[in-house]
């Protein structure tokens, strides 16, 4: 569940971006002090990223929340989504799954996915409203926000299918192994 700010969006990400520029220095100090050749460290991307993913027959510039802070920020705050911007909560594993509108400003509609990236649900969310919107599925393991209306103007319906290939990659991009939430080497031929 979506739940109250613990750490405060700007200040997670300077954390990270400190730390993995820390750890990609030290990489590089240590390959040079071994007479290795300099080493192309790549800072992995944070949750502010945004990467293009489809679903269905449309490509959404998805946020990934994946770690727990992130999951508990989700779009608090946020006015600034574009028409096809959105948020896309990852679990570990398939479950039942609950989200609410504390301190989010902006309309938002979300569809909830099994474990194979199908859309099986799709609810609005309204505007600071605490209610929790919980799905009736109890298998499921992706929460795509996206604008309130979006879904139906998309022509987004229960079935379209989340590319999984994309959403592996991104994770990759983040620093995260897929298979740790069941995007392994198959996600490529889905």
């Amino acid at each position: 569940m979506k739940n109250a700010n613990l750490v405060s969006h700007p200040l997670l990400v300077a954390v990270v971006i400190a730390a993995t520029a820390l750890g990609a220095a030290c990489a590089r100090k240590d390959a040079a002090a071994s007479g290795a050749p300099p080493i192309n460290v790549a800072a992995p991307k944070s949750g502010a990223h945004f990467f293009p993913i489809r679903i269905g027959e449309q490509t959404v510039r998805m946020q990934i929340a994946v770690r727990p802070a992130e999951h508990q920020r989700g779009l608090m705050e946020r006015r600034d989504l574009g028409r096809d911007d959105g948020m896309i909560f990852i679990y570990e594993k398939p479950q039942q799954l609950s989200f609410w509108m504390k301190n989010t400003p902006t309309p938002l509609d979300i569809g909830y996915l099994n474990a194979a990236g199908v859309l099986e649900e799709i609810y609005q969310m309204h505007p600071f409203d605490e209610t929790t919107v919980s799905s009736r599925g109890t298998q499921l393991q992706f929460a795509l926000e996206m604008n309130q209306g979006w879904y139906r103007t998309a022509g987004i319906k229960p079935g379209a299918r989340l590319d999984l290939a994309a959403l592996a990659a991104a994770l990759r991009e983040r620093g995260m192994d897929p298979a740790k939430f069941g995007l392994g080497a198959a996600t490529a031929t889905r």
